[in-house]
């Protein structure tokens, strides 16, 4: 029997047996579905693309897996040089795992080995964001801010080592001059805080961050899992504000196989290059590295630059706002949108029960959480296409 997530088990309705997927679609038997949130906001490139296709058959006839303890492949370095190239500043060290949550807390452990390795041992505590959501391992969860996914942690009681600001800039510099000097990272999601509700906040807050991370000799990490790969409208949030740890999944692989990577400045990787081996970093996920995941996060670049999805994402934004201009209705307190994001946040989440089948009906897959009914879509998505997606949050208010 599956054990689903974020359910009841013994109370959930029956999930939708996907039985193809092509382009935007998902096939449910008969049902022909526009995926609106692209599989948990992975499948940027959408289903069966070819190429990607292509490239996974291509590395799995060499093969599919090796492990980088000892060994290393083609494929892992050859991604590891395209990002140290791609990526803005000295961004230029990878560190691969098998998911975004593991990712974040590769960023964490070196954080505070970072200052450890210097005999700096009083730079134990966490600067985080209020709803904050880095992931379900036990480091990210305290790291949250969320009890609707973390309320086991009530089981600890609250944590000494995080502290979670609102993303004004007066809590920030307060929060900096109290805990400055234990601090050893400040870690957010910039711009766009996803499972927390799609909560969307101003640029000059993370300038300011990073100006006192800097002052105060703490790192920044970006947790971009989700916003990475231009779902902001900018290709990374990191091109605009440039932290010392990058943490990258979701549509690193365009949403084919789970893979993630931590990428560290050179001033966070000196910090761990020494002769003295107990400065080294000793972590070592399974799959990291996967070859096949290595390939197609390759393809998934090339096909990211090559087909101009910036463009693609500037013109996804045009049409939202142009389609969602001037609709309210009394059940939503306000709808914001935000590069390949569009979320109709609702005074009582009661108000979403039901949309989900609603939209099943319609055409549209959809998955409502909290009081945020929203959509990022895959960014290949035709014009007609995403306008059906719209149309369908509309009509639910309009019935």
């Amino acid at each position: 029997m599956i054990w689903y997530p974020y359910e009841q088990m013994k109370t959930m309705n029956p999930p939708y047996k996907i039985t193809d997927a092509g382009g935007v679609y998902l096939y449910a038997g008969k049902h022909k579905l526009i995926d609106s949130i692209s599989s948990w906001w992975s499948v940027i490139h959408g289903y069966k693309h070819p190429a990607l296709t292509q490239v996974i058959c291509s590395q799995a006839e060499k093969f599919s897996h090796v492990m980088l303890g000892g060994l290393t492949h083609a494929p892992a370095e050859k991604l590891s040089q395209k990002l140290q190239e791609w990526l803005p500043g000295t961004l230029d060290y990878c560190f691969f795992s098998d998911s975004g949550s593991v990712a974040v807390e590769v960023a964490l452990k070196m954080a505070l080995q970072y200052y450890l390795n210097q005999g700096r041992e009083n730079r134990t505590m966490i600067l985080s964001l209020e709803h904050a959501y880095h992931g379900d391992t036990f480091k990210t969860m305290e790291a949250g801010d969320d009890e609707d996914y973390h309320f086991v942690l009530k089981a600890y009681g609250p944590s000494p080592y995080v502290v979670h600001i609102p993303t004004e800039i007066p809590a920030l510099e307060k929060t900096f001059q109290q805990y400055g000097e234990r601090l050893n990272c400040f870690l957010a999601e910039p711009l766009l805080q996803g499972a927390g509700g799609m909560r969307m906040y101003d640029i000059s807050f993370l300038k300011r961050a990073r100006e006192l991370c800097d002052e105060y000799d703490v790192l920044l990490i970006f947790d971009e899992v989700a916003t990475g790969f231009g779902r902001t409208g900018n290709r990374f949030v990191a091109d605009l504000v440039l932290p010392d740890i990058l943490v990258l999944g979701k549509a690193l692989t365009g949403g084919y196989i789970g893979h993630a990577v931590t990428v560290a400045n050179q001033k966070v990787f000196e910090g761990f290059y020494d002769d003295n081996p107990d400065h080294a970093l000793m972590h070592g996920p399974t799959f990291m590295g996967n070859a096949l995941a290595c390939s197609v996060a390759l393809k998934s670049i090339e096909l990211f630059e090559t087909e101009d999805y910036m463009s693609k994402i500037k013109k996804i934004e045009e049409i939202t706002r142009r389609e969602m201009k001037d609709f309210s209705d009394p059940r939503i307190k306000e709808i914001r949108i935000m590069g390949g994001c569009v979320c109709a946040e609702v005074w009582d989440p009661s108000s979403l029960k039901g949309y989900q089948q609603f939209a099943y009906e319609k055409g549209v897959f959809s998955r409502p959480f909290l009081n945020c009914l929203y959509a990022m879509v895959p960014y290949i998505i035709k014009e007609e296409e995403l306008v059906k997606v719209l149309d369908t949050m509309k009509a639910w208010f309009r019935r």
